[in-house]
């Protein structure tokens, strides 16, 4: 291994790890907030690069209807909450829901989709897909948003289930690659540098920072983290519970569509490929302890490492050294954490 094969997997390893910090950061902001283990958080991964390949080829746009569907049963669901709390006026957001689904659906079969724009081909797939995360939340975890966390966890693997069959149906078995962002690929000294992968490294960095300003300076974000840190407290305050879950499965769809567009021009990605890309994240939150979000990024990126120079010294064992980490890890954390058992 010379020093040149040493600067393609470091490149490689950290534009692996840049998604995994990002999908690693989502899984902890979700968890922390609503106690829900994302487990489909991957399959906003794959929809999004599939999703991009399918405008890029010019073909249906049948994924809109999940929009469609997921709006017109979260309408349905307002419906029935606002007789049986015998309100007489609906919620202003009942209306913007069917008519968001009746343009999207208009947008998706009448624009030249091949024909667009880079720019506005990953604004549309953004504009599909994220409205699916708050919209999955109000559906499937809101009603049950005060059951145990095992609960939570068995719905979650329930609906990345149904997620992965939706994924089969919509866009099929075959796996799809994007047209990268740029053509050119800049050099430093004598290694040539993947224009792609800045991509992802500089847009990954930008959303971290981004969320970081956000939950250090907006009011929004101090409220989320208030509700992160005492639910019961942050609701005694007058910060609602139902917004900070929605709020936090629209950012980890934001993250996940958006990593899928980013990863979508490096490697195939199929109607399954998100659980394992997800996974590798999880393996990230979990170095984090589920809680540590700068901890959590640093272990995402350690794990893209691994991954990238095992597939030099043992491609055929990368996938298991990468989720062998999580034993020494979970053996240190039970080591060092000290828990005080509830009284019965």
């Amino acid at each position: 291994m010379n020093l040149q094969i040493v600067a393609l997997l470091g490149q490689d390893g950290i534009t692996n790890g840049a998604i995994y910090a990002l999908l690693a950061l989502s899984i902890v902001l979700v968890f922390t907030v609503t106690r829900i283990l994302l487990i489909p958080q991957g399959e906003f991964v794959a929809f999004g690069a599939l999703t991009m390949s399918v405008i890029q080829n010019g073909q249906r746009l049948w994924v809109v209807w999940l929009l469609v569907a997921l709006c017109v049963a979260a309408a349905l669901m307002d419906v029935v909450d606002m007789l049986r709390r015998k309100r007489s006026r609906p919620s202003m957001w009942l209306p913007a829901k069917l008519l968001y689904a009746g343009v999207m659906a208009w947008l998706a079969f009448s624009l030249p989709l091949a024909s667009l724009p880079m720019l506005l081909q990953v604004i549309l797939t953004l504009a599909l897909l994220v409205p699916t995360g708050p919209l999955m939340y109000r559906l499937v975890f809101q009603p049950i948003a005060g059951a145990t966390p095992l609960v939570l966890l068995i719905v979650s693997i329930a609906l990345h289930v149904a997620l992965v069959g939706v994924g089969l149906l919509v866009f099929g078995p075959d796996g799809a690659r994007t047209a990268p962002f740029t053509d050119s690929n800049p050099s430093l000294g004598s290694f040539n540098l993947n224009s792609q992968a800045l991509w992802v490294i500089g847009v990954s960095i930008g959303l971290i920072v981004a969320l970081y300003q956000m939950f250090e300076r907006t009011l929004y974000g101090k409220a989320l983290r208030a509700a992160a840190m005492n639910r019961m407290g942050a609701r005694l305050m007058g910060i609602s519970p139902v917004f900070a879950g929605k709020a936090m499965f629209f950012l980890a769809a934001l993250i996940g569509v958006m990593s899928g567009i980013l990863i979508a021009p490096i490697t195939t990605i199929y109607y399954d490929s998100g659980f394992l890309i997800s996974l590798k994240g999880f393996v990230g939150a979990i170095i984090g302890g589920l809680v540590s979000y700068p901890v959590a990024a640093i272990g995402a990126v350690f794990v893209g490492l691994i991954e990238s120079f095992s597939t030099f010294w043992a491609s055929a064992y990368k996938e298991i050294i990468v989720f062998v980490l999580i034993i020494p890890v979970l053996l240190w954390r039970s080591l060092t954490s000290r828990h005080v058992e509830d009284e019965e």
